[in-house]
């Protein structure tokens, strides 16, 4: 089998269950869905750093963050520069290869190794009237950053000869709101205006209601259950969060409409981009992956706006593949994937081999129908940081299996008494809290055993 073409679309922020086939009540989003309809969807896809940069460093080297060493948003421009992206790996194997978009390692949009082809921005960009650094040389542009971006990957697309194999990713700042990030990571929203839509869509679900689940709580009830958040909820409480928060309408029904109406400039885009590749027939030579960096909360467990916590709408990522030659259309997959397992996956098909430094495992077997030996339990782990003013203390460790999920808070009371521990099967929106339960002792047990072996493996230890 010939070398396929790879095209890797990112969305920053988004939700498992945040487009149309995704299971989003009201979005419209024909073009994604399209590839999910052509191709798979992975249902339990997870990011074991749910936070900008760590995950984007996990998911370009296949490694856990405690390994590539970034594990926050703190400026780390000089590691982004060494990191061993698998792009390096498909240029030896006779790629091009091409970098569009949000990068978010280290706050500077020069170009990175492993691309022949550059456009970024520095930090988190703007939405309007972006300045993009294109191989190196800086360039202000006129409008809206996603529809910039959909035009710069189709131009790029559109010049790719046949029969030499290339590589794009393709990074949208969507949904990510508009915001100011300093040096030590923290973060402010009010002074550019948040979600910004394109124009075209600002009117889009006007009125429209993201359904309450049964965990969306407030705080007050949340914590009798989990609580290790007593404190960050007095945290969020005072004057200066509450401002933060409301510059972006966290936690409310609009905040999920104005994501909703970003992300419909970002499934224009993939519809151009599928028409560009059938126009010039290289859409079934392609393997196309769709995903997110991160997840994020509307407000349950009394989250928002969240994305860092091992609650399934924060670690549990979109997750969709097109390729006719190795993938079912409307095939559906429950194995236990991390995002490293992405690299090694691409590497591989490009005829490689992933090298020992990679964590993550190729998932080819997988769609093979091949599944012994596979993964029975992920990690997810945070370092607490500044990026906001109550996730002081809030480093956590935790482990998730198919029915069971445990999290340990490493700084949050004594001989684990604050930990959590859910049942899955039964309790599918964690509200139960099993850590005390005597009938769940042999689970706890056998749990926590598990997770210090994650957590050495992650390390290399």
């Amino acid at each position: 089998m010939k070398k396929p073409n790879i095209l890797v679309i990112l969305i920053d922020d988004l939700r498992y269950d945040e487009f149309g086939a995704g299971g989003h009540p009201y979005m419209k989003t024909p073009h994604i869905d399209r590839l999910a309809h052509e191709g798979a969807m992975f249902e339990r896809v997870f990011h074991t750093t749910s936070i900008c940069s760590p995950n984007r460093a996990s998911i370009v080297t296949g490694q856990y963050a405690s390994r590539h060493g970034i594990i926050d948003n703190v400026a780390r421009g000089a590691m982004s520069h060494r990191l061993p992206n698998y792009h390096l790996e498909l240029q030896k194997l006779g790629y091009r290869t091409g970098h569009i978009g949000k990068w978010h390692m280290g706050n500077d949009g020069m170009p990175r190794p492993g691309y022949d082809y550059w456009v970024s921005y520095d930090g988190h960009g703007r939405i309007l009237d972006p300045r993009l650094c294109h191989d190196g040389k800086y360039v202000q542009h006129q409008g809206h950053i996603t529809d910039i971006m959909n035009g710069l990957a189709v131009d790029f697309l559109g010049k790719q000869k046949k029969g030499k194999p290339w590589s794009l990713f393709f990074a949208h700042k969507a949904v990510h709101p508009d915001a100011e990030q300093a040096a030590d990571g923290t973060v402010a929203f009010g002074k550019l205006g948040g979600y910004i839509p394109a124009e075209r869509h600002k009117d889009l679900y006007r009125g429209a209601m993201f359904p309450k689940t049964p965990n969306m709580l407030p705080p007050h009830e949340v914590v009798k259950q989990k609580p290790a958040w007593k404190e960050t909820f007095l945290l969020r409480a005072k004057k200066q969060s509450r401002e933060l928060l409301a510059a972006i309408h966290a936690g409310t029904q609009e905040e999920i409409r104005l994501r909703a109406r970003m992300m419909a400039a970002v499934d224009e885009g993939v519809g151009q981009i599928l028409a560009t590749l059938e126009a010039r027939k290289m859409l079934d030579d392609t393997f196309i992956v769709f995903l997110g960096d991160n997840g994020y909360f509307f407000g349950e467990h009394g989250l928002g706006p969240e994305r860092r916590f091992a609650y399934e709408e924060g670690i549990r990522c979109p997750f969709v593949v097109r390729h006719p030659a190795r993938v079912k259309a409307g095939a559906r997959y429950s194995d236990l994937m991390i995002c490293q397992d992405l690299a090694p996956t691409l590497i591989e098909l490009a005829g490689g081999k992933p090298g020992p430094q990679i964590q993550g495992r190729s998932f080819l077997p997988l769609l093979a129908g091949k599944r012994a030996g596979w993964r029975k339990a992920v990690l997810a782990e945070y370092w607490a940081e500044q990026a906001y003013p109550w996730l002081i203390g809030m480093t956590y460790k935790a482990i998730r299996t198919k029915n069971y999920k445990l999290i340990h808070w490493v700084n949050k009371g004594t001989a684990g008494e604050l930990d959590e521990l859910y049942d899955l099967e039964r309790d599918p929106y964690e509200l139960k809290n099993l850590i005390r339960s005597p009938a769940h002792a042999a689970v706890r047990a056998k749990l926590q055993k598990d997770l210090k072996v994650l957590i050495a493996e992650a390390t290399g230890l």
